[in-house]
């Protein structure tokens, strides 16, 4: 078995980064969202791939506002020290009413360099 599997652990046992990130996207506190990431982190989400503070600004701007919706962390994994997922349910406004996404985030120096978000 290779050494980077994911394994499940409990949703508080995430770096604070990243349970900051969650907790300010969840509030739409834009500005300590943007705060998580590296000035040169890309977010990919919906097949689109934002780079960089001002843009994963927009991105988050653009994501409160398009859709109401109720998100609930579900799991969480870890692969190694700087890689996680942390996986939601989502309901709401947007095509289908229901989704499982996963968020892939990849930490550099205690911040978000990378986050994917897909089913």
């Amino acid at each position: 078995m290779p050494s980077h599997q994911p394994h499940t652990i409990a949703p508080s046992d995430l770096p604070k980064t990243i349970t900051r990130y969650l907790r300010a996207h969840h509030d739409h506190d834009t500005a300590t969202a943007v705060a998580a990431f590296t000035s040169d982190a890309t977010v990919t989400d919906d097949g689109r791939t934002y780079q960089g503070s001002t843009a994963i600004e927009q991105w988050l701007n653009r994501s409160i506002t398009e859709f109401t919706y109720t998100i609930e962390l579900t799991e969480a994994q870890q692969t190694d020290p700087t890689h996680y997922v942390a996986t939601h349910h989502l309901e709401g406004t947007f095509p289908g009413g229901s989704v499982d996404l996963r968020y892939q985030f990849s930490l550099r120096d205690d911040l978000i360099e990378r986050l994917v978000i897909e089913p």
